[in-house]
């Protein structure tokens, strides 16, 4: 197993009707951080939209499986498979209606809850030992179904929060690889963004 290798999977759902929806903030920090080093996210390769570039001295993985949500561990199997990626090594950015919004949470392993997404990793790769950043997107309204409010888009009083989350996220994203996941958490855990 490849212990400088890391695996980044950002989840969401491919096509031009999810752009923007609250189930994608995973999408939205891989893009962050292509933007910010230049990473081709444009290569189909595992199912996913890939990109690969050398961050802290270590090879990193980026993914946006295309498989739709909850078949993400169909992507994320076949690039550990092909990298031979310790789980420790793969950090999935992922969306959370559990957490209060504003907040960001860095957890090293886990259950899925209720995400249907890490459900499937988690079933592929026989494992709950990966790090995941939980991104909050807001609280499921009584009226509103789970699946319809996670592929409703956020509202414009939301966007400010929003974007701050998702740069907090792809920042927390670098400091697992740089460092490692219990500092990360230290340090990012706990944070709640004002508006």
């Amino acid at each position: 197993m490849e212990d400088n290798t890391f695996l980044i999977v950002g989840l969401g759902n491919p096509g031009k009707n999810y752009i923007g929806t609250r189930h994608n903030v995973g999408y939205g920090v891989i893009d962050i951080l292509a933007e910010k080093y230049s990473i081709n996210m444009k290569k189909e390769k595992f199912k996913s939209f890939y990109g690969q570039i050398n961050m802290f001295g270590k090879k990193c993985i980026f993914l946006k499986p295309l498989t739709y949500m909850n078949l993400s561990g169909e992507a994320v199997i076949d690039a550990v498979n092909y990298f031979k990626i310790k789980p420790e090594n793969i950090i999935v950015v992922v969306d959370d209606i559990d957490i209060p919004f504003g907040t960001v949470r860095i957890k090293k392993k886990g259950s899925a809850g209720t995400h249907n997404g890490l459900r499937s990793i988690i079933y592929h790769l026989e494992t709950e030992n990966f790090p995941r950043v939980k991104i909050s997107v807001g609280k499921c309204p009584d009226y509103m179904d789970l699946k319809d409010f996670v592929l409703s888009k956020f509202l414009p009083s939301e966007e400010k929060i929003l974007k701050k989350e998702l740069e907090i996220s792809a920042d927390a994203v670098e400091e697992i690889i740089k460092n490692d996941v219990d500092k990360t958490m230290c340090k990012f855990n706990g944070m709640c963004i004002e508006e």
